[in-house]
């Protein structure tokens, strides 16, 4: 049997969550996803590739069979798929950040609204019939109860009536009325009578109590909806976190929101008032080294025709990493052991995305398939077969997508600093980066840090191995010119 035979057969799945038709048989439960089911959590925090949307995505589809959920809805408060529907708030003219606060509450009322209302068809409470009347007194009732269809009809309201609407009416809630003006679009300053969102959300927490369920609503996507609008990503977000700490007095109704780590830190930079309550709320995705070794090995095990082709009698961990990698990659006494060599190379200075790793090992893969075209081999049990020209060819192939796709893509304008490192060195010290950077270096140095992109080591900084390839840095030392030009680190 070729070695081109086997390696065809290896299926890893794909590194994106929103691609990988394997993902429910790949996940591994984390920490981070028990706290979640456990409702111990409602912010989870991660940088790009940790595996924010696959967490969601098991959630979404095995919540119903999770015993901590038995009385729990999940409902998508974003799509999927296809241009983030939040995008739609350019559409509407630049608002407050209490505006926005309105405007997310509005959405959630009606998101959940109109679901509660669909669920039931018409089979209505009194709660429930004073949803439907201010959805429809407001316009917001709608057939089509998904996120585009709910915030299509918010944001077209935005842009007809940004002038306050009022709704006069009565909602009876058990033996007591509730009446008064709710007002949708119109500024906090003109409210009267009603808190207006707060007390739409009152009804519609009742409702959900009275019909014994707990409805979550999931926010994910964040980071790719105001890309091109910086001046209202902050706005805009700092007011979904206070509708978030607005909305944690109800039981039966909660947000669940997925956020990028350096997305949130730029939400609340400058202060927060109540960031304790957010905090004590919140959970960050971490991989240690033995999660991603787990992972590896889930996806390689699961392939069962691979595995029995292999012919061996162990499929531990440990046995089938030997099975495709050698031992090291450089060979040498001082040199890392290939897991350690993987490791070392898969992370910004921030974090090591499992996103990464299984892009190298496809890239790795794909780049032993072209080898195995030129020159081909039979399958040798004892011989890897990966071999260690590949896993280098993989990472220079995963540097390359990972600084055009992530690192430069998402930077704005900061990609033109980072530009100014290219074909330069890997380490330096405070006065080279003030002659790289400028007069506004520590700034510089700042951001470069909370992007991962300058990792500090005692007084000085080094660009990680993940990004020297991709901008052709060599490894060595800037203030020292003549030491260590050799090609890309291997050993630091």
């Amino acid at each position: 049997m070729r070695v081109s035979e086997l390696l065809s057969d290896l299926d890893l799945g794909s590194s994106v969550a929103e691609h990988d038709e394997l993902l429910e048989r790949y996940f591994i439960e984390t920490e981070t996803f028990r706290a979640v089911i456990r409702d111990k959590a409602d912010v989870i925090a991660g940088d790009k590739g940790t595996g924010k949307s696959a967490l969601y995505r098991i959630l979404s589809k095995r919540y119903s069979d999770i015993p901590e959920l038995f009385d729990t809805e999940i409902l998508s408060a974003f799509n999927i798929a296809g241009t983030p529907v939040f995008q739609r708030l350019y559409e509407a003219d630049t608002l407050t950040e209490d505006d926005y606060i309105n405007v997310w509450k509005t959405y959630f009322f009606s998101l959940a609204g109109n679901w509660l209302l669909e669920l039931f068809d018409g089979d209505y409470i009194d709660e429930m019939q004073a949803i439907e009347k201010i959805l429809s007194d407001s316009n917001l009732r709608t057939a089509d109860d998904s996120p585009s269809g709910v915030f299509s009809r918010l944001v077209n309201g935005i842009k007809r009536v940004i002038r306050p609407k009022s709704i006069q009416g009565t909602a009876k809630i058990g033996p007591a009325e509730l009446s008064g003006t709710l007002e949708f679009f119109g500024p906090v300053s003109e409210s009267t009578g009603l808190s207006r969102y707060d007390d739409a959300l009152r009804i519609l927490d009742a409702a959900l109590q009275k019909s014994e369920i707990k409805l979550w609503l999931a926010v994910d996507r964040l980071d790719e909806a105001f890309q091109s609008r910086p001046q209202m990503e902050t706005p805009i977000l700092r007011a979904l976190f206070r509708c978030y700490l607005d909305m944690q007095e109800f039981n039966n109704v909660k947000l669940k929101i997925f956020v990028r780590r350096d997305l949130f830190g730029r939400i609340i930079k400058g202060g927060f008032v109540n960031l304790t309550h957010v905090n004590s709320r919140k959970i960050e995705i971490r991989w240690d080294d033995s999660d991603l070794f787990s992972l590896l090995h889930k996806r390689v095990a699961e392939n069962e025709r691979f595995i029995k082709k292999l012919g061996i009698n162990s499929t531990s961990a440990d046995d089938l990493f030997s099975v495709l990698f050698p031992e090291k990659v450089d060979y040498g006494s001082k040199k890392p052991i290939t897991w350690n060599w993987i490791v070392r190379r898969i992370g910004d200075a921030n974090v090591k995305p499992p996103r990464n790793l299984i892009d190298l090992i496809l890239k790795s893969r794909e780049a032993q398939l072209r080898r195995e075209d030129r020159h081909h081999r039979d399958y040798e049990i004892g011989v890897p077969l990966i071999q260690s020209d590949s896993i280098k060819r993989g990472h220079d192939a995963l540097s390359e997508q990972r600084v055009e796709d992530t690192l430069l893509a998402e930077a704005g304008e900061y990609s033109e600093i980072i530009e100014l490192f290219r074909d330069g060195k890997a380490e330096h010290n405070t006065s080279t980066l003030q002659e790289i950077l400028g007069k506004d270096y520590l700034d510089h140095i700042s951001y470069l840090q909370g992007v991962g992109f300058l990792e500090k080591i005692g007084e000085n900084y080094k660009v990680p191995a993940l990004y020297r390839r991709g901008l052709r840095i060599k490894q060595g030392k800037a203030f020292a010119p003549g030491n260590n030009d050799e090609d890309v680190a291997e050993d630091d």
